[in-house]
Parts: structure tokens; sequence; C-alpha cells
């Protein structure tokens, strides 16, 4: 098994600048979904959603092309990729030549697919589209959507996922509500590094407490896992102690190493959220 202890991350690793897809390291989801309490059928949907904003190739004459990948990984795919082993494999196309961009995409969606979906017998969808710098200037900032937690006044006092802070009004008439915040931090599981991040959830169901929903979400401000695993962890804190009728949990992080990761979780069939980057992205 493909543990995130062996992987790359964290350790001086040689610079590859021809194309390489052995580079890519998947690490399996079903650890951290054990101990997070995932049951084998999920209990979600979704997809994490990548931006992978540092991509450079060479034409059939050598000049050097860029361009955006956004990469769409389905949450049924039974690994992640470990994203240093991510920069490392797109850094192996720097002075690669390819025909032309569609070839790239191709060759991306063959590579990543290959290795979300590896060790299972099984094979999926993998969304790779590319933009070209033409259309750069078409990229919008913006902020998610909702009612701020942040502008509740709260003591803080946990720094470690505390889910007992979880509460809910079951005797009160359900709510349809979308809270924000832009205070998740936590911390690389391999490297300690910080991940800071914004997140939207959006519920129907017995009305959350605010005040315990922003000091729960401050909680993870020491704790060590993964983006992917952060977001279930929230999704599955809430489902089971606010018992919500419908739940979507989408978290958007700051790039490291021009990569950014945002999972996105539900509980019923829509459409993904619009892959927009905040300002801190």
């Amino acid at each position: 098994m493909s543990r995130p202890e062996d992987s790359l991350l964290g350790k001086p690793a040689p610079y590859k600048d021809r194309y390489d897809a052995s580079l890519l390291y998947p690490i399996p989801r079903l650890a951290k979904r054990e101990e997070i309490g995932v049951p084998p059928v999920l209990p979600f949907l979704g997809a994490d959603l990548w931006t992978a904003y540092e991509l450079s190739w060479l034409n059939p004459r050598g000049k050097p092309q860029v361009g955006i990948a956004r990469i769409t990984v389905p949450c049924e795919t039974p690994n992640i990729i470990e994203s240093k082993s991510f920069k490392l494999y797109l850094n192996s196309f720097n002075n690669t030549p390819f025909a032309d961009a569609s070839e790239v995409q191709a060759r991306l969606r063959a590579d990543l697919g290959e290795a979300v979906w590896r060790g299972s017998g099984r094979s999926g969808s993998m969304g790779v589209r590319l933009l070209a710098p033409e259309l750069f200037d078409q990229e919008p900032i913006h902020e998610l959507d909702g009612l701020s937690l942040d502008r509740l006044d709260v003591e803080c006092m946990h720094y470690t996922p505390a889910p007992q802070l979880l509460t809910a009004a079951f005797d009160e008439k359900p709510v349809d509500e979308v809270l924000t915040s832009q205070l998740l931090k936590s911390n690389c599981l391999v490297t300690g590094q910080p991940d800071w991040g914004s997140v939207q959830i959006s519920y129907s169901g017995p009305q959350i407490d605010q005040a315990g929903l922003l000091q729960y979400l401050v909680s993870f401000r020491n704790h060590n896992e993964f983006h992917e695993q952060c977001v279930e962890r929230i999704y599955m804190d809430l489902w089971r102690r606010c018992k919500p009728a419908k739940l979507t949990v989408y978290a958007r992080y700051a790039r490291r190493g021009g990569l950014d990761i945002n999972p996105w979780r539900t509980s019923h069939p829509q459409a993904l959220p619009p892959n927009v980057r905040t300002a801190r992205q």
C-alpha cells in the first residue's frame, strides 16, 4: 500500500524535465476514511477540483508553451495523488515536445486517471481541461457565497478537531442556510506545513449553532490531514451530529507548489461548483 510517509513529500527530489508518468504517487483513501467513519458505501457524492498553474511544454519546434490545467477527480476513486508527486510529474513536461495542447490534455487525462484508479481493477471518468494563455484574462476571482461565520466574536480554545462543539436546534423549524468561513487552517499530514483554506457549508435541516460551527472549524488549526480528508471529516461530523436533510461542504485551499486542491462533498446530486479561485488562491 502507498503511504504518505513513503512519498517524496518533504524530501529532496531530483528535478526531471522530461516526461515521466512514474513520478505520480497515488495514496489510498481507505485508511483515512475508516478512521473518520466513512462507510464502504459512500454517504456522499463529490469531487476534488485541482488547478495546476505551473504547466509548460514544448511545441514541435522547441518553443515553450504554457497553460492552466483544471483537473476533476471523482470522490469515488480509490486513490488521491500526493501533491508533490503531482508537481514533479507536471515539471517533467517542461522540456518535452508535444504536437499540441490536445496531446498534453490527453496525456494528463490518461496518466492521472490510471493513478487515481490504480489497484482497484476499475477505471472511470477523469476530467481535464486546459486553459490557453488567451483565456487567462477571463479568469475571475470571487469569494465563496454565503453568510460569513467570521463576523461572530467567539472564544476559541480548541485547535484539534472538536466535533462536540457542533449542535443543532432539533426542536425548531428546519432552515436552509449557506455559511462560510475564511478561518479554516490545517497542516500537511506529512510535513506539518500550514494549509490555508476557505469553506462553504450549505445545508437544509435543523439550524446549526453558528458560534459552535465556527469554533469547530477553527479547531482544525493544528490538525495534520490532507485537504480531502479534512473536508470529509467536516462532512461526517456535521452529518452525524447535526443530522441535516441535505448537506454540502466545499473548501478552497490556497495553492502550494503551483497547485490548489478544492474538495467538494454533497449528500445529493447537483452540478459541480464553479472552479473559481478566491483572492488568497
